[in-house]
């Protein structure tokens, strides 16, 4: 892969991948405000927790410069996806775009701009920005990488091996839908249940001793997304269930980002996340009670404060 690495989005994951690919690549991080990019041009990128250390990606708000690079990584949210799609258009010569987002149909968004190389990947990774120069990195746990459309394997694994190097973890493979369904399931229930409860994604979200245990409603979610997923002809590449009790165990209280979302009273990915689950059921005529009660729960939260 030649050229330098832009990253679209300085939230936790697109920081946690410009600080850590900085060390390894010349690294722009292109900032949404001003500020944000001067923090990071002045003191750098901390990460801390998993990692110790201050990277050091350029920081910008202008997209100049973008014909040069070889690797574009897509980190905004997925209601951000197509302003960042909008910035590279007509600005991006033969470089690769990455999109990394929650959810589904981030690829087919940035599509409409530019017939560049994709790459589709999802990541497990998580963390907490405490400041615009500093990210806490909370689960190191890796993100799956895969070529969409006609992009060549190749460059999935290169790209992967290249984010391994940086010191993340990374795993390319041939078909990403059976990891991203896995993480689809496990994210709408998680962040759904996160959002609606208060709680981080902790002990309570896999406990089952009493009929009012929070378990309860965590797997039957899941349940449904395993259904919904059947019906869809696809084959988990991990239990959604498995998944959350295994997360739960490592002692950590995430905050996962629908919760975080609601507590700010910005708008949330429930659109892209628990909605994409609950329009997959109706298509394919699955019953998911749950899943359209706590989607629609979600809905209201954000008409109560947007």
């Amino acid at each position: 892969m030649t050229g330098d690495i832009w990253v679209i989005g300085g939230g936790v994951i697109g920081s946690l991948f410009a600080a850590h690919l900085s060390r390894v690549a010349e690294v722009t991080l292109l900032c949404r405000r001003p500020e944000h990019a001067a923090a990071v041009a002045e003191h750098g990128l901390r990460v801390s927790g998993r990692a110790d250390f201050v990277g050091r990606p350029r920081a910008s708000v202008d997209p100049a410069g973008l014909a040069e690079t070889g690797l574009v990584i897509v980190a905004t949210k997925a209601n951000d996806v197509e302003a960042a799609a909008a910035r590279l258009e007509g600005r991006l010569g033969d470089a690769t775009v990455m999109t990394v987002q929650n959810g589904l149909g981030a690829e087919e968004v940035v599509r409409r701009y530019g017939s560049w190389p994709q790459l589709s990947a999802v990541t497990f990774m998580s963390g907490t920005k405490l400041a615009d120069d500093h990210v806490e990195y909370v689960l190191d746990t890796p993100t799956w990488i895969a070529p969409y459309e006609d992009a060549p394997f190749a460059t999935a694994a290169e790209t992967a091996s290249l984010i391994v190097e940086a010191g993340l973890k990374a795993e390319a493979m041939p078909d990403l839908k059976p990891a991203r369904w896995s993480k689809l399931i496990f994210n709408a229930t998680v962040n759904s249940v996160a959002a609606l409860t208060g709680l981080p994604h902790d002990h309570h979200f896999a406990e089952l001793d009493r009929p009012s245990d929070l378990g309860h409603l965590v797997r039957g979610l899941m349940d449904e997304g395993k259904r919904i997923a059947s019906a869809a002809g696809i084959s988990l590449r991990e239990d959604p269930w498995e998944m959350n009790v295994l997360a739960t165990q490592r002692g950590s209280r995430h905050y996962p980002s629908m919760l975080e979302d609601v507590e700010a009273q910005r708008p949330t990915e429930v659109d892209f996340i628990t909605g994409a689950l609950v329009r997959e059921a109706e298509r394919r005529g699955v019953e998911a009670p749950l899943m359209a009660a706590v989607y629609g729960l979600i809905k209201g939260r954000e008409a109560s404060y947007l």
